[in-house]
């Protein structure tokens, strides 16, 4: 069966493609219409399984390979930082951790450029290019192959260093997180790095934004009970809220439920 878009349409889906997430608001004005007519767009492009609906718009629908670096980047982009400083407040001075791949990670190494007295040991380039400036700040990079798409340290070179530590704290992002409470990711070698950064650290910090609720990915990384704090924006499941409570897991929600709900 071949799927026909209106010229419209197409755009909107070149337009997710490039930055990941589009919002009923800017499509609205981009394509001088109403925002129903938008909605109407975006409900049909869902039930063509091209994107997944989220709050206050929609994202690339992607259940077997993960978005490019720079779009996941733009997808709730200051959701992301709310998480991140809230994460990074939840990280006393003079302690030592783990922060494995991912744009919302990125954003908690940037809240903690404040710190002092840490050691950080990280899969991630983007994050070791950030923190290794601050003078206060001790930086540790994994060696293996480096990931193209997001300067990311992955394979087995990388698990058996990470094995060598025993950290105060890790912060780890994922994909998707499904129903169950699994955590989940696209790319085996990378979630062999994240499971031993979890085996290898005292006090496991999640983060995530509520979007991770409407996506999924093949492979698991670990289960919500496997996690102390759980640091989102928004915990907008109320299933996900309910395996946090029977696990005790603390949950901090940076900020709370949007006002404009669509």
């Amino acid at each position: 069966m071949v799927v026909q878009l209106n010229f419209r349409q197409q755009a909107i889906l070149d337009h997710a493609r490039l930055h990941g997430r589009v919002t009923v608001e800017d499509l609205a004005v981009k394509f001088d219409v109403t925002p129903q007519t938008i909605r109407k767009d975006l409900n049909e492009l869902c039930d063509m399984h091209l994107l997944s609906r989220v709050h206050g718009g929609a994202m690339i629908a992607s259940g077997v390979e993960n978005l490019g670096y720079a779009a996941r980047r733009q997808i709730a982009a200051a959701e992301k930082r709310a998480i991140g400083e809230a994460a990074a407040k939840l990280i006393p001075n003079n302690s030592s951790l783990f922060l494995n791949i991912g744009t919302t990670t990125e954003e908690v190494a940037r809240a903690l450029t404040g710190h002092e007295g840490l050691l950080v040991i990280t899969n991630n380039l983007n994050i070791a290019t950030l923190l290794y400036p601050h003078p206060k700040i001790d930086v540790i990079v994994a060696g293996g192959p480096v990931r193209r798409t997001d300067g990311g340290v992955i394979g087995g070179a990388a698990v058996d260093f990470i094995k060598q530590f025993k950290v105060d704290y890790a912060v780890v992002g994922t994909s998707a997180i499904d129903s169950e409470g699994a955590l989940l990711d696209y790319d085996f070698r990378e979630v062999k790095v994240s499971q031993a950064i979890i085996g290898n650290s005292r006090q496991i910090i999640l983060v995530a934004d509520r979007s991770k609720f409407e996506r999924t990915a093949p492979i698991r990384v670990a289960h919500m009970s496997q996690i102390n704090v759980f640091v989102t924006d928004w915990l907008s499941s109320g299933t996900i809220a309910g395996i946090c409570r029977a696990h005790e897991v603390e949950v901090v929600e940076a900020t709370g439920e949007p006002d404009d709900p669509d």
